[in-house]
């Protein structure tokens, strides 16, 4: 099995693309389907924000072992406008956008088990996520 995949997110066609890497790597490592279907959901939204906010980055899938543990890390960066209040940003309902309710990013921190963001204005965002088995 493959430990690491990128998928370069560059156009629409790209955020399902990253969706079946996580899908495909999640159902390897033995996930349940719900967990399948949390992780997919949580990579479509974070690609889905590179896609529409800074146009061209990446998302990253990994498979994670920490003694006994196994799970994956799922890296989503960009080199966009960045976030300039990342504490509004995670609030429900928040967006600076006109796609959907802003449940980007507040949703995949509930999907997922770890959530980390960094952003900088005029540099990027970064995003990490984590589900463990």
């Amino acid at each position: 099995m493959e430990k690491i995949k990128e998928v370069g997110i560059n156009k629409s066609e790209d955020v399902i693309m990253a969706r079946q890497v996580a899908r495909e790597m999640a159902k390897e490592l033995d996930f349940g389907l719900a967990d399948q279907t949390r992780i997919t959901a949580a990579v479509s939204e974070l690609s889905r924000n590179i896609y529409h906010y800074a146009g061209t980055g990446r998302v990253v899938v990994k498979v994670l072992s920490e003694s006994a543990k196994k799970g994956m890390e799922i890296i989503a960066e960009d080199k966009g406008p960045g976030i300039p209040d990342i504490e509004m940003a995670m609030q429900d309902g928040y967006s600076t956008g006109k796609g959907p309710l802003g449940q980007g990013l507040p949703g995949s921190k509930r999907l997922m088990d770890e959530f980390e963001i960094k952003s900088e204005v005029g540099v990027g965002t970064t995003v990490t996520i984590r589900k463990w088995l």
